[in-house]
This record gives structure tokens, C-alpha cells and sequence, in this order.
């Protein structure tokens, strides 16, 4: 009961952090047997919270013991059953961990057929690739199917955040395919339990890896997905948009020396800074920014924003000052950079509910407990049509830039076009020239291809 009523909050919480929570690989999880999500930790506590909300299993999650020193954690995370591990991290001084009742516990709910969640790397972390995986989540595994005698399943995840710290961004799941401990590996494990070990974490990592995009530092990311946005066609999925920059990122090593990779790459950083320049994107470039389809979109969401105003007028001066108190909270009070959309959510969270019991207490004891019970149906309903017209006013804005632009820079946008045509068609000539010879392209494209944009709509929808 406990364990429904907060996993039904953590997804109004992420409901509303995120504008889009994408799932992908799902029927590569076991809806019953014992289970082990393995994924990668970029973003703090909202990695348990998506996947939790999105595995379709009830999941107990091992937590750094650290965080049940909060009395309000430790009374969330008792609630989802979380188990307290302690980490070589957090205690630099000790001689030996003592995590016996950690993983006694995370065998007794596996035994039953239960679902432990597991961040193999140890730290949340905003770094540009996975860190060394750590050998807790191979020695469960194999410490499970030991004690329990039958297979283990264990499920690489991958959590890919478009904008990590940012509100009301995307986020793209991926549950990959198991990798299931049975009775090969218990012989190996048998034969030489170190080296199990070892051979099952880079199994592990192998899987997260496939999910994930890694590259040796941010600057080699932001090229690269300079090169992805030239190179793909216009509108795709998350999931195509992630996988084509983990496939460029994972192969970029390979090829990296190749005067035409140096060449074509030198050309894209230039073509990028040329954007900036202007305050224009390449998505703008790629859609032509045609004045009237640009104005009858602006249109469009100027209506749909007037529409949710009305809505959002009633919780306003809660809801406002709630966005505002928790941007500023992930940006002044905020360590470590992977810790900013945590803060920002735990910010929010506590500064609106806290505020709809105070809004409510005051109208029961001013006009009665009917008062206060509307002021719950009201104000959710609220905070709904703000989140839509908050949306709607970015929109609004980026869109009126746009306009500006393509007034102010006609001519210099033109000469833009023609600059990203050119360089869409050495970069898919590039791709077609050094691509493994097994590997199957996700979008094929010709060598005299060229930008498929058509001047329609420039504002992203």
C-alpha cells in the first residue's frame, strides 16, 4: 500500500518534471522471476524514480546508507523498500565493508521472485561516458543464482537525458536484452569466482554501453551531435535521435585521423559557431525558416497558450513562485552538477504541496472543510494548466525569435542553408566511405543527398 501510494507520486513528480518520458525495451523485462536492473547514473535520484515508474516491476533499490541519515529519505526510501548499502566512497577509512545485511537482504527479495534495483558504476556522476563499473551487481547475480538454485535475469538499463538539468525536458529509457545467470555461469562461478565476477561485469557493462552515449569528453559530444543533427533525417524518435549518437560517438575513435573526418569536422564546429553567432539553430536552418509558416505556428501557440492562462491563474502565485524558488535552488544550492534536477524536483515538490496544505488548512478554518477539498481539486488542475503554459510560452518565445531572425538575418540565413546542404552531403558521404562493413546504417542515405528539410514550419514542436 505504501509502496503504491509513493510510486503513484514519484510519477506525478516526473509527470511534471519532464515533458517527455520516452520507454523503450520493455518487453525485454521479465514480468515475474528474479530480476536485477543494472543502469547508468547520470542524474541522481530521478534515475530510480524513471525506472521505477517505467520497468512495470516492483523494484527495491540498493541507496548509499548515507542517505537514510534524512529522517524525510529514509522515511521515502523505507517506504520503497530500498536496502542501505555502505560504499568504499563514503567511508575512505575503513578496513572492510560490512554489507553482509545488504546483500541478505537483496537475496531474500530475489528469492521471492522480486526485483532489486542496482547503479553499477556507484556515484551519480555528469561526466561524458560510464564510469568503471563496480562488482556488486555480478556478485549478486551470481550470489543469487547460488543460493536460490535457479536463473537470475539481469536487465541493462539505459537513461539518456536530452537536457539533464532542465525543466519540462526529455528523457529517452531503454531496457535492454537480460542477460540471465544460470547454470554456465554457476560453473564458471565454480571454476574461479574472481574471474565469474570479472567476465559478468563487463557482460553488464557491455549491455549498458549498447543503451548509453559515451565519448571521451563533452566537447567531442557537442560535435558530434552537431554531426548527428546534419546528418539525419528531419522529425525523428528519441530513441532513433539516441542511438545515432551513441553509433557516432562509439565508431568517431576509429576514424578520427582521417583527413576527411578532420576536414568535414572543422567544417562543422565553424558552421556551429556561426550559429551561436546569430543566436539561430540548426533546426531553424534545416526547416528553412520560412516567414509565414514560422508566423502561423507562432499563431498557433499563442492560442493554446491564451487557452491554459485562464486555467492557471487560480494557483499562480504558488505555482510561479515555485519554478522560479526551485530554478534557483538547482542553481545556487546545488554541489555537483548531476544533482541539479534533483534538487530541483525535491525543491518544487515541497514548495507546492506544502503550500496547497497551508491554501487548504486556511480555507477550512476561514469557510469550512468543503472550502479545502475544493482547493484540492482546484489547485492540481492549476498546476496542471501551468505546466501547459509554460510550455506554450517557450514555445511562444522561441517562436517570436525566429520571426526576428529571419527578418533581421535573410541573407545570412540563406547562405547558412546552402553551407548545411554542402556539409550534409560530405558527412553522409563520409559515413558511406568509412562505415564498418557489418554495420547496417539506421537511416541509408545516398551520397548526393542533401538536406531533406522542406521550408515549413522552423519552431520544433
Amino acid at each position: 500500500m505504501i509502496y503504491r501510494a509513493l510510486t503513484w507520486l514519484l510519477t506525478l513528480i516526473a509527470r511534471a518534471f519532464f515533458r517527455q518520458v520516452e520507454v523503450v525495451g520493455l518487453e525485454n523485462v521479465p514480468t515475474d522471476g528474479p530480476v536485477i536492473f543494472a543502469g547508468n547514473h547520470p542524474n541522481s535520484l530521478l534515475d530510480p524514480v524513471l525506472i521505477i515508474n517505467t520497468c512495470g516491476r516492483r523494484v527495491s533499490f540498493a541507496a548509499k546508507n548515507t542517505l537514510f541519515k534524512s529522517r524525510l529519505l529514509k522515511l521515502v526510501l523505507d517506504g520503497l523498500g530500498a536496502v542501505p548499502l555502505a560504499r568504499r566512497d563514503d567511508n575512505p577509512g575503513a578496513a572492510k565493508l560490512d554489507n553482509d545485511a545488504a546483500f541478505t537482504a537483496m537475496y531474500t527479495r530475489l528469492g521471492e521472485g522480486g526485483a532489486i534495483g542496482i547503479f553499477p558504476e556507484g556515484l551519480s556522476h555528469d561526466a561524458s561516458q560510464l564510469a568503471a563499473l563496480k562488482t556488486g551487481a555480478a556478485r549478486l547475480a551470481l550470489g543469487a543464482r547460488a543460493r536460490i538454485g535457479e536463473p537470475v535475469k539481469i536487465i541493462p538499463c539505459g537513461l539518456t537525458f536530452i537536457h539533464p538539468a532542465r525543466f519540462r525536458s526529455r528523457v529517452l529509457v531503454q531496457y535492454g536484452p537480460a542477460i540471465e545467470v544460470s547454470e554456465a555461469w554457476a560453473e564458471k562461478q565454480t571454476a574461479d569466482e574472481k574471474a565469474a565476477v570479472k567476465e559478468l561485469t563487463g557482460a553488464i557493462e557491455r549491455g549498458m554501453r549498447a543503451l548509453t552515449v559515451n565519448a571521451p569528453d563533452w566537447e567531442t559530444v557537442r560535435a558530434l551531435d552537431a554531426v548527428r543533427r546534419l546528418y539525419q533525417p528531419l522529425d525523428i524518435e528519441i530513441e532513433d535521435r539516441v542511438e545515432l549518437a551513441r553509433r557516432f560517438n562509439a565508431h568517431y575513435g576509429d576514424v578520427k585521423e582521417d583527413p576527411r573526418v578532420v576536414e568535414v569536422m572543422g567544417r562543422v564546429r565553424d558552421y556551429q559557431e556561426d550559429l551561436d553567432v546569430l543566436g539561430v539553430t540548426d533546426r531553424e536552418i534545416a526547416r528553412g525558416l520560412d516567414g509565414n509558416a514560422v508566423a502561423r505556428k507562432l499563431a498557433a501557440y499563442l492560442s493554446l497558450f491564451l487557452f491554459w492562462v485562464p486555467l492557471a491563474i487560480p494557483g499562480l502565485p504558488i505555482h510561479a513562485p515555485a519554478i522560479l524558488f526551485a530554478k534557483f535552488a538547482g542553481r545556487h544550492l546545488t554541489p555537483r552538477k548531476d544533482v541539479i534536477a534533483t534538487t530541483k524536483v525535491l525543491t518544487g515538490f515541497l514548495v507546492v504541496y506544502t503550500s496547497y496544505v497551508v491554501v487548504a488548512a486556511i480555507l477550512a478554518w476561514r469557510f469550512g472543510w468543503l472550502s479545502a477539498l475544493l482547493a484540492f481539486v482546484i489547485l492540481p488542475i492549476s498546476g496542471y494548466a501551468s505546466l501547459q503554459v509554460y510550455d506554450r510560452f517557450k514555445l511562444v518565445k522561441r517562436g517570436s525569435g525566429a520571426l526576428v531572425r529571419r527578418l533581421r538575418f535573410q541573407h545570412e540565413l540563406e547562405h547558412l542553408r546552402e553551407r548545411r546542404d554542402g556539409l550534409t552531403g560530405d558527412i553522409i558521404r563520409t559515413v558511406n566511405a568509412l562505415k564498418p562493413k557489418d554495420l547496417v546504417l539506421l537511416f541509408p542515405r545516398d551520397d548526393d543527398a542533401k538536406s531533406d528539410a522542406t521550408p515549413a514550419e522552423a519552431i520544433p514542436g
